[in-house]
């Protein structure tokens, strides 16, 4: 049993990688050092325990996802912003399962803000498409967050499987349907 070059941001993609073959729940330090074929202690060295590579893993996820969602985003506004960056969420949950999960992981308040903030600045200039102001805008990050992880949950686990219509052209209607309510918001 050597080493093999480990590192904690190898260790950290190679937990991402775990997650999205065994789900995230199952990612553990004694697992990943099964992977390297190494000894638990060895990893000790570059992440702290468990719960550490955990939140290691969210924190990839979450600039992946914001990756992403930066490049979709570029050039579009209104309905086509909306999609967009609907569509990476999706997507990435789909090609991602266990780093998707990840990014539901409960951060320490200050990751959380190093994390998120781009998620919501990305959600916020979306809205700037749509005229809305604060409170408003926030009542408005926080349900299309809602309804994307909400919807991706579901389909992951295949809760729409087994029903007409498929789930993609529910998940078209249902664009359409925040674009009108985001074009049309509610006075209080």
């Amino acid at each position: 049993m050597g080493r093999v070059g480990l590192t904690t941001e190898r260790l950290t993609r190679a937990g991402a990688e775990l997650a999205d073959e065994v789900g995230f729940e199952q990612v553990t330090v004694s697992a990943l050092a099964r992977r390297f074929d190494v000894k638990v202690a060895s990893l000790y060295s570059h992440v702290k325990s468990s719960q550490d590579l955990k939140t290691r893993i969210a924190l990839l996820a979450l600039e992946e996802l914001a990756d992403r969602g930066a490049d979709a985003l570029a050039g579009r506004a209104g309905k086509d912003a909306l999609t967009a960056l609907a569509d990476v969420y999706r997507d990435y949950a789909r090609q991602h399962p266990g780093r998707y999960a990840a990014t539901r992981q409960p951060l320490t308040p200050e990751a959380a803000t190093s994390a998120g903030g781009r998620h919501a600045e990305m959600t916020r200039a979306i809205l700037r498409g749509y005229d809305l102001t604060e409170p408003d805008q926030t009542h408005a990050v926080r349900l299309l967050g809602s309804v994307f992880h909400g919807y991706v949950s579901l389909e992951l686990a295949e809760a729409f499987s087994h029903s007409a219509p498929d789930s993609q052209e529910s998940w078209t209607r249902i664009l359409d349907a925040l674009d009108a309510l985001l074009r049309n918001w509610p006075a209080p």
